[in-house]
């Protein structure tokens, strides 16, 4: 192979690998709460629910709820709570706002995972134009998914995995909001 035709298979290749590097960030982004998101807002119209509970399947006495602010914001707490028969008596009687509070005042320390999810449309690895960001604090570490990681003195690498994790974590929440939500009034 001549000099002059292997510069030219060099750069196509370099300029290929570029692309489908950006494109593995891409996917990277991707919002699996999002659609969970939107179901659990469909559903909690329809009940004309603004708020919502259930225990949460990922820990014994484990609880989630949320507070829910049509196309403006839903707050999603999830958190240990002991003892956890008080929780369960207004899990009984729907007593959704109530629980959303205990969770987040008086929770068993270390335990809290909150997202603040700005837009109720899932969360967003990076800040659409002016719209707001997404948080997420998982015990004592907070993490803002505004896309500036270098001010949260985090490389990309590990901001977009922090999304990741976040992303799994509240879709996880949100699926046990909805299985709440879906059941059938006793």
């Amino acid at each position: 192979m001549s000099q002059g035709l292997r510069r030219p298979i060099v750069v196509a290749t370099g300029l290929l690998l570029a692309v489908l590097s950006l494109t593995g960030i891409a996917v990277a982004q991707e919002s699996k709460s999002e659609a969970f998101v939107k179901e659990l807002a469909a559903l909690l119209g329809e009940g004309k629910l603004d708020s919502i509970a259930a225990k949460d399947p990922s820990g014994p006495d484990q609880y989630v709820a949320a507070l829910y602010f049509p196309a403006q914001l839903l707050l999603v707490i999830s958190a240990k709570y002991q003892p956890s028969i008080y929780i369960n008596e207004k899990l009984g009687q729907k007593d959704y706002k109530e629980i959303y509070q205990d969770l987040q005042s008086a929770s068993v320390a270390g335990t809290k995972v909150f997202v603040q999810d700005l837009s109720a449309d899932g969360l967003k690895a990076r800040r659409e134009s002016d719209r707001p960001f997404d948080t997420y604090q998982n015990g004592n570490t907070e993490i803002s998914f505004d896309g500036d990681w270098k001010k949260q003195k985090l490389s990309e690498e590990d901001y977009m995995k922090s999304f990741a994790d976040a992303d799994e974590k509240y879709s996880a929440m949100l699926s046990a909001l909805l299985s709440e939500v879906k059941k059938k009034p006793s």
